[in-house]
């Protein structure tokens, strides 16, 4: 009588699996980032009646571009299952980058929500929630760090996806937007401030599943 091992896919099958992850965060993050450097190439032109208000607040504007970028696409290779596993070096090192740089873009993004004028089509509530994500960013950052200096790998994995999720939060918005302007027009006031919430909503939602589901399939 003989055993059969069970049949297990090689790393090289795992690895061109799990490449849509990266992959997808990237394309997601794509809108945003070309936003950014549109914006940077706008305000290096001089001020115009379109950019006055990120013309305004030179710093905050640039910070939270860069420090957002790289965030988002640290991120994403730090969400690469397979790249995690064959470079640890790597994971945490670019960590020593992606947090501080996470941060800068979250508070930079508040401080605009708050000290920037307000754009025609928003209004009061839609700033409140840019701060109250923005928080939960920061705070999640923070809490993942402090989670993983103290070895506890599993709270920081799931602050640190939450940051991440909030932090992709633009990317999904413009996926939300889109066909709301294509079938009703451009929102404005309270319906936007809904989309908006949604697509930060949406994120973190998925997040959680998604983190919890994979802790749970490594115990068993």
């Amino acid at each position: 009588m003989t055993t059969t091992a069970p049949a297990t896919s090689p790393p090289a099958t795992r690895t061109r699996r799990d490449w849509w992850i990266p992959a997808s965060l990237l394309a997601l993050a794509l809108v945003p980032s070309a936003g950014g450097v549109f914006r940077v190439v706008d305000l290096s032109s001089g001020r115009t009646a379109e950019n006055a208000r990120f013309f305004d607040l030179p710093v905050p504007i640039l910070v939270h571009i860069f420090g957002a970028t790289t965030f988002l696409v640290l991120g994403a290779l730090q969400l690469w299952p397979s790249f995690r596993r064959r470079r640890p070096a790597w994971h945490r090192w670019s960590g020593r980058v992606l947090v501080p740089a996470g941060v800068a873009g979250g508070l930079s993004g508040m401080w605009m929500a708050a000290f920037s004028d307000v754009p025609a089509h928003d209004n009061a509530a839609l700033m409140w929630l840019r701060l109250l994500f923005g928080a939960v960013m920061v705070a999640g950052l923070v809490l993942g760090l402090v989670a993983i200096r103290r070895r506890d790998v599993v709270t920081h994995q799931r602050w640190m996806a939450r940051a991440y999720a909030v932090g992709q939060g633009a990317g999904t918005q413009a996926l939300f937007l889109g066909p709301y302007v294509a079938l009703v027009g451009q929102p404005s006031g309270n319906p936007k401030a809904v989309v908006m919430g949604l697509a930060w909503a949406v994120n973190l939602v998925l997040a959680e599943w998604l983190v919890r589901r994979s802790q749970s399939r490594r115990r068993v």
